[in-house]
């Protein structure tokens, strides 16, 4: 059966849905969603961020292979977010290209309370990031255009690492 499986996704690929998610390795995408070979179209990078490189990987998922649904993935517990509320809430300095992964997560901070608890802040600010991202993605031409002929689904979720469970955002 693997064999046979191989072997059609030699020829081409249909993933169901393109998953933008944070590089951790403990949130592999794949086994998150227990999902096989060629059914995820899979992005990884520190923070689930969005640059040039990860739009125009999106824009291929979209344009040339389809997938109808879109998730940004973030986690529980995430280092890059952790990096992002030490720099903008307590002035840490990064080296220069970490910083500049840290600019695409830090706007999505500006509603959070500093005064809470780290733990909760933690928490809300992942999902603030993961909220961010969505929405910086809908603001681009290429969803706006599929959604329009109800091709395509964009979604936010959020990993828990103790549980293995993803809470999808409204």
């Amino acid at each position: 059966m693997q064999k046979e499986v191989l072997a059609a996704l030699a020829k081409a690929q249909q993933p169901y849905a393109t998953v933008l998610g944070c590089s951790d390795s403990r949130v592999p995408p794949e086994l998150v969603f227990d999902a096989g070979f060629g059914e995820l179209f899979v992005i990884r990078v520190a923070g689930n961020v969005l640059g040039p490189s990860i739009l125009g990987t999106l824009q291929y998922a979209g344009t040339h292979l389809q997938t109808p649904l879109f998730v940004v993935l973030g986690h529980n517990g995430c280092g890059a977010v952790k990096a992002a509320i030490a720099s903008k809430f307590h002035r840490a300095r990064q080296e220069s290209r970490i910083a500049v992964l840290l600019e695409n997560i830090v706007p999505a901070l500006d509603s959070l309370d500093p005064t809470l608890p780290s733990a909760a802040l933690l928490n809300g600010a992942v999902e603030a990031n993961v909220r961010w991202t969505v929405r910086k993605l809908l603001e681009t031409p290429e969803p706006q255009a599929r959604a329009a002929r109800g091709g395509v689904k964009l979604v936010g979720a959020v990993y828990d690492l103790n549980t293995g469970r993803v809470r999808f955002l409204e």
